[in-house]
């Protein structure tokens, strides 16, 4: 082996070092996805007498394993250590959430780097204990038997209402429409803890949402020259779709990244199987 070869050798061999030891002191960095539960579609036909229903929060995710907190995607957010202070040692799931209308602001306060005093405006509102036995409710109840013991926390758990008429799912979604709310979650008390998309755990909007990959930036014209006039999508099942409408002048002049996932909402299906008049909502979160 010449002179050269064993310089290669040296260098190859301290930079897989250099990532071993950055693999060991940064865990969050590399934390895995978590397998959590995800929301289908409520499309009326279901019978949920006997179900639960609650306001669904515009936040978000917040998936605490037990010992750190993590985004949807595996992501580790970074909240003051008085945040996570009194949080319990087994997993909760839930959104980080401030009020309603509100999901820019949240997003901002989550993803800042250095974590500030705006972290006082966010609580953390529970909808699961992934690791507890039995069903939503009792799952829920250990969550709140913890809390009992530790109250100088930003957890809440979410109120879950009995439904004892299929109408109550509409009056619900009315109600928290006009306080400005993004829409409700039927769930099916009896389920144990399940994760993928479920069709025991379902939500409610006045209109259908759904995620899209950015494939294309599309340039504008007339009063958006020099500005992104539209995405050209691809959803999961293949399909490509135009969304020119829901974006911000900020959001033209720095639009999503080609290869990132936004969330846009729709009124129903084409004879084609495309969505409907869709419009941007947010990067998915």
């Amino acid at each position: 082996m010449g002179f050269d070869d064993v310089t290669r050798h040296c260098a190859i061999h301290k930079s897989i070092k250099l990532f071993l030891i950055l693999l060991l002191l940064s865990p969050a960095v590399f934390a895995d996805k978590p397998d959590l539960f995800l929301l289908k579609t409520f499309d009326n036909s279901q019978n949920v007498v006997g179900w639960v229903m609650s306001e669904k929060f515009d936040g978000i995710r917040g998936f605490w394993d037990g010992r750190q907190l993590l985004t949807r995607n595996g992501k580790a957010v970074n909240p003051p250590a008085w945040f996570v202070a009194d949080y319990p040692p087994f997993a909760i799931d839930g959104e980080l959430w401030t009020k309603r209308g509100d999901f820019e602001h949240i997003v901002s306060i989550v993803r800042t780097e250095k974590p500030d005093d705006r972290w006082r405006q966010v609580t953390h509102q529970i909808f699961e204990a992934p690791d507890q036995p039995g069903g939503l409710l009792k799952r829920l109840s250990i969550v709140d038997d913890y809390l009992a013991r530790h109250r100088n926390t930003p957890i809440r758990i979410i109120n879950q209402i009995p439904i004892t008429k299929q109408l109550q799912v509409n009056v619900f979604l009315r109600e928290v429409v006009a306080k400005g709310g993004e829409g409700i979650v039927l769930r099916d008390p009896n389920t144990p803890y399940q994760t993928g998309r479920l069709s025991s755990a379902l939500k409610v909007k006045q209109h259908l949402d759904a995620e899209c990959i950015v494939r294309e930036i599309l340039a504008g014209k007339g009063k958006y020259k020099n500005k992104m006039g539209s995405l050209l999508c691809q959803m999961n099942n293949g399909q490509r779709i135009k969304i020119g409408t829901g974006f911000s002048d900020k959001e033209r002049e720095n639009p999503p990244r080609i290869g990132s996932e936004i969330t846009f909402k729709y009124y129903g299906l084409t004879q084609k199987g495309k969505p409907k008049y869709p419009v941007y909502l947010r990067m998915a979160r």
